[in-house]
């Protein structure tokens, strides 16, 4: 992504940030994950948390699991059924409100897979292999690139056209899917008639959220932080990440990234500033540091976590949400489909 275009969408982007107090019905987000394991400390700083509060400010808000896409780069769906399900129960924990926001998973809404039909014949097989995600996802997972990575990119257009998303909060390196889907929505309009609009990247200034070992959170790297981990285990994760032989706790991340992974995660959980957390810490050293992440990471997640119990007493209950998502997903599914169609030509 060029910067020129970067900056283009940056400005688009706080343009639509200073309009969503003002004018929260004109906008329809959509959001969602991949249900591969539990979801961490950086979901929540990096994503979640800013779901929540767009959902509150009264805009449409479509939270998609991406069941399907697990499949893009793994062999296995084992363990997918109960990831789905504490994929919902982790994100009503963290204040979404399925009155509000509609949580439902792909492989439910066969109308939303069908736009990949059409969808697929307005790109070209250049224009998939250069989307940068494509090819990070494959050098990452070690796979032959299948049809279903190749077409990633489709399906999130799919993901966001189905229900009419024009916003979708995105980091940088996320921007080459937001165009790719603009892309197909022109065409789309250009050559059938007019039916989705454009979707603007909601760019987001959440910073890369370090995991224990100062590389970027991660559940592949086993070094998250579970929204769903006790506080006994959040303690044994904290105490066995790496840091250095230095007592003086600075924030360097390039020079220390452990210690300053450490003092990152702890800014995030109190408000305060690394350097300020440092300085209070002094030559108390890693394990006087680690006891300062412990306390402020667990207290911040309690109410959290006490949600999450509460959740989970009640099976039940998240099974309705699902249910009742997958409805409303499908029937504005089946109204865009029904739509694309006519516009098509292909009512018979």
């Amino acid at each position: 992504m060029s910067i020129d275009s970067y900056e283009a969408s940056r400005k688009r982007s706080d343009e639509i940030r200073a309009d969503l107090p003002e004018h929260p019905e004109k906008y329809t987000m959509l959001t969602g994950d991949r249900p591969t394991g539990r979801l961490h400390l950086g979901h929540y700083f990096g994503t979640i948390r800013e779901r929540v509060a767009l959902q509150d400010l009264g805009i449409s808000t479509r939270i998609i699991i991406a069941d399907y896409q697990v499949i893009t780069d793994r062999d296995t769906t084992a363990n997918i059924a109960d990831n789905v399900r504490n994929m919902v129960v982790d994100y009503l924990a963290c204040g979404i409100d399925p009155a509000k926001t509609i949580i439902f998973t792909h492989s439910a809404v066969p109308a939303l897979n069908q736009l990949m039909l059409p969808f697929l014949s307005l790109v070209t097989e250049s224009e998939l292999l250069r989307n940068p995600t494509v090819k990070a996802e494959q050098d990452a997972s070690g796979h032959a690139l299948t049809g279903l990575l190749l077409t990633y990119p489709v399906h999130q257009a799919c993901d966001i056209l189905f229900c009419k998303g024009n916003i979708v909060p995105v980091g940088k390196d996320q921007m080459p899917h937001i165009e790719q889907t603009r892309q197909i929505a022109r065409r789309f309009n250009e050559r059938y008639g007019h039916v989705f609009p454009e979707p603007d990247g909601l760019l987001n200034d959440a910073p890369a959220i370090p995991g224990l070992d100062g590389r970027k959170m991660s559940k592949s790297y086993g070094n998250a932080i579970s929204l769903s981990a006790t506080d006994a285990e959040t303690a044994k994760l904290i105490k066995k990440s790496q840091t250095d032989a230095d007592r003086n706790i600075t924030y360097d991340p390039e020079g220390r990234p452990g210690v300053s992974a450490l003092l990152t995660t702890a800014a995030l959980c109190t408000g305060r500033t690394e350097a300020d957390i440092a300085a209070e810490i002094g030559d108390g050293g890693s394990g006087t540091l680690k006891k300062y992440v412990t306390e402020s990471v667990n207290a911040y997640l309690a109410p959290i976590r006490a949600r999450r119990e509460e959740l989970l007493a009640d099976m039940d209950y998240i099974e309705d949400v699902l249910h009742e998502g997958n409805r409303a997903a499908n029937e504005i599914a089946n109204a865009t489909l029904d739509e694309v169609r006519e516009t098509m030509g292909m009512v018979y």
